[in-house]
């Protein structure tokens, strides 16, 4: 019997045993890095009740959270996540600032009734951000505009991120610009090179403004992800992660995550890691299998 295979097989009841406890405090700090899990990652577990599939995931040791459609969420359950959230000390990680909007040429184009569109957008998101205690608002440039030269349209993004900083500053809040990978998910997106991210970063030169680096995009768009990692270093706020080919849980592609994750934690990294991927198996045994896998690869000791 291979390793994960053993480990999956004893811990199935162990889940289901800690699941009635689920409502006591988190577990003692389980994991070096910081994992960000989302909903219906541990839902036949947990079941449907959100709250109770965080608490599954804080009796787990996980301490960060993510949720991308949260601006879609009645705000009576917005609140109640944010309070149960709390109590269980699981920090919130990004939120999707611009869902539904990056498939047009916003950020990159001239139109100003989409670049007007996307400054609204994100004052709304700053309300629901300030509900559920949100930092990290998850940014998605739009796509290329095949008009204008790259030039033009990096200086466009510029110049409308300046205007939403404007925005979210005053609250604490940081945007995320997250590039995209084109060859395999998201053809014709603006942003999809980390070099490109981080140049745009640097230009906008504000607090508010960071690169969200998610390994699994930049695996396909330009591998070399440790060397790519350091480059991008101090613009880097978020990391979001994902195996490839798949976009599975760490130990189902190709990617070294126990080598990248022992460089993490190797450069001090206390930031979220966001787990934006979905189970290689959709079973009781499938979601033991993905807190394994994290447990896996997690560096055993954070260098002082």
């Amino acid at each position: 019997m291979k390793r994960r295979e053993f480990i999956v097989s004893n811990g199935v009841a162990a889940s289901v045993a800690v699941l009635g406890t689920a409502s006591a405090q988190p577990a003692a700090d389980a994991f070096t890095l910081r994992y960000a899990p989302h909903f219906a990652m541990f839902e036949k577990s947990a079941g449907d009740d959100l709250l109770d599939q965080l608490r599954f995931a804080a009796s787990h040791g996980f301490r960060a959270w993510e949720d991308n459609p949260m601006m879609d969420r009645d705000v009576a359950v917005q609140t109640e996540i944010a309070r149960e959230m709390e109590r269980l000390k699981i920090e919130m990680g990004v939120i999707s600032a611009l869902k539904g909007m990056w498939k047009q040429v916003n950020f990159a184009g001239d139109d100003q009734d989409l670049r007007d569109e996307v400054l609204s957008r994100m004052k709304s998101v700053v309300e629901v951000a300030k509900r559920v205690n949100a930092t990290y608002l998850t940014v998605v440039c739009g796509l290329l505009d095949p008009k204008l030269p790259i030039g033009y349209q990096t200086a466009n993004c510029i110049d409308l991120l300046k205007r939403c900083c404007d925005i979210v500053q005053p609250h604490g809040m940081v945007m995320v610009l997250e590039p995209l990978n084109r060859k395999r998910n998201h053809p014709g997106v603006f942003l999809s090179e980390s070099p490109h991210g981080y140049l745009i970063c640097k230009a906008v030169n504000r607090s508010s403004c960071k690169l969200l680096f998610d390994i699994y995009h930049q695996q396909i768009t330009e591998g070399n992800l440790i060397p790519n990692l350091d480059r991008c270093w101090d613009e880097i706020a978020y990391i979001q992660c994902a195996d490839n080919p798949g976009r599975k849980e760490p130990g189902t592609g190709e990617i070294n995550y126990a080598n990248v994750f022992q460089h993490l934690a190797g450069k001090g990294y206390d930031g979220i890691i966001g787990m934006e991927h979905s189970n290689a198996s959709k079973t009781i045994a499938g979601e033991q299998a993905v807190i394994d896998a994290y447990h896996l690869v997690d560096p055993v000791n954070r260098p002082s």
